[in-house]
């Protein structure tokens, strides 16, 4: 009997003690799927496989994001040698797009009540373009994308059909819809829940010990924080725009310094966004392109013909600076028109304040004469002099000869001599 006792006092010693050892390994993505989400959960699961991780759990929000982003996480999850769960959470969250093929890509599924997934058909930013030059394009991502979608589904062993539909037809189900459809595993409230729901559930051949288990959560680090702010298409176009007027305006007013720091500082900043986003470098030459026609009209008489041409080579740019056939990384079209709209009315403001100084009387130099009387002093003939404020000057008739003692009006100038015409009273 004493023996007996010692034995289950040694098991539940071991018991204990494996269960302490037991580690969870999470991280939390709320942002899009982009190459900086990407090295976070491609991180996490390697530090999770050298930790011998009993568990990784990533919970996850996202609206969509980057293709290739997403195929790289997707890779990583299926080479991972640690289970892994995916929790949509919390309630209002949601898995869509990118985040549809992550969440079919987990070896355990689980959404919070009042969250979705789906709707992860790819678009561009200015739709889906069937009626468009891009139709064959979209269709072409689209197809790629349904059967990547299909071989994560049929691996996982997970809805094939609905996982096709929600790219060719952008379906989106429920917690409660997707777990009838065979989408998820699991519908739990929260963290805790997902815990005590998964103890004792059997995943890639390791029986799960979640209760006693410690969790440790992976956090961003500096640089991940930094570019995961400057992955927003938003904030780099932005940016952009500020830094490419910001040095315009340094380069027409030398010498002040606020256009160099302050448009060197945002073009910096926008570099570092740009090298995590795909750029279309066309987008890019129409933008640089359009804000030198802006600027350019100011010191050209084309009465806003610069300007419209710079509006439209900016609005083209644009629209095509990012490659992105996801539309939740794009920039918004409020963005874009709020911008555009902003400058087009300060390159109006500008273009209008040089036509009237263009328009204005001259107040000083020899350019104030003209419109101004004056009597001959010498005959012009048709070279002559005039006195005019009482100051003597070079003139020449424009029309016969006027004699000494006439008035004359200034009409023009040639050089440093007068243009007059004889005035009479």
């Amino acid at each position: 009997m004493r023996a007996l006792r010692l034995c289950w006092f040694v098991l539940l010693i071991v018991g204990i003690a494996t269960a302490a050892q037991s580690q969870i390994v999470r991280v939390e993505i709320n942002t899009s799927i982009n190459p900086i989400s990407r090295n976070l959960i491609v991180r996490t699961i390697r530090e999770a496989e050298a930790e011998d991780a009993s568990l990784i759990i990533i919970e996850l929000n996202t609206p969509g994001g980057l293709d290739q982003s997403t195929r790289d996480i997707v890779a990583a999850q299926m080479a991972s040698t640690v289970p892994i769960a995916v929790f949509v959470s919390p309630s209002g969250a949601r898995a869509a797009s990118a985040g549809t093929f992550i969440m079919l890509a987990a070896d355990v599924a689980a959404m919070a009540p009042g969250t979705n997934i789906g709707a992860a058909h790819p678009v561009n930013l200015l739709g889906r373009g069937e009626a468009d030059g891009n139709s064959t394009s979209m269709e072409k991502a689209a197809n790629d994308a349904a059967a990547f979608a299909r071989s994560i589904a049929e691996k996982q062993g997970r809805n094939v059909d609905w996982a096709e539909a929600a790219v060719l037809e952008s379906r989106s189900l429920s917690a409660s819809e997707a777990l009838a459809a065979g989408v998820i595993d699991l519908i739990v409230e929260d963290l805790p829940a997902l815990l005590s729901a998964l103890d004792g559930r059997e995943v890639k051949g390791r029986r799960l010990s979640t209760l006693q288990a410690t969790v440790r959560t992976i956090q961003p680090n500096w640089q991940e924080r930094l570019l995961g702010m400057l992955a927003d298409p938003n904030l780099v176009y932005v940016l952009f725009i500020l830094g490419v007027f910001g040095l315009i305006f340094e380069f027409f007013h030398p010498g002040v310094g606020f256009g160099l720091a302050a448009g060197g500082l945002c073009l910096i900043l926008a570099l570092f966004g740009l090298q995590v986003l795909p750029v279309d470098v066309t987008g890019m030459i129409l933008i640089l392109f359009g804000a030198g026609l802006m600027v350019l009209d100011a010191f050209t008489p084309t009465n806003g013909i610069l300007t419209l041409g710079g509006v439209i080579a900016l609005l083209i740019g644009s629209l095509t600076l990012f490659e992105t056939p996801d539309g939740s990384v794009a920039v918004s079209l409020g963005v874009i028109f709020t911008v555009i709209a902003l400058t087009a009315a300060f390159s109006i403001f500008i273009l209008s304040k040089a036509w009237m100084i263009q328009r204005k009387k001259p107040t000083t130099g020899i350019q104030t004469l003209v419109g101004m009387l004056g009597v001959v002093r010498r005959a012009l003939q048709p070279q002559g002099i005039v006195r005019i404020r009482g100051e003597y000057w070079n003139a020449r008739a424009i029309e016969g000869t006027i004699q000494e003692g006439e008035r004359v009006t200034v009409e023009a100038l040639d050089e440093r001599t007068l243009l007059v015409r004889r005035t009479y009273d």
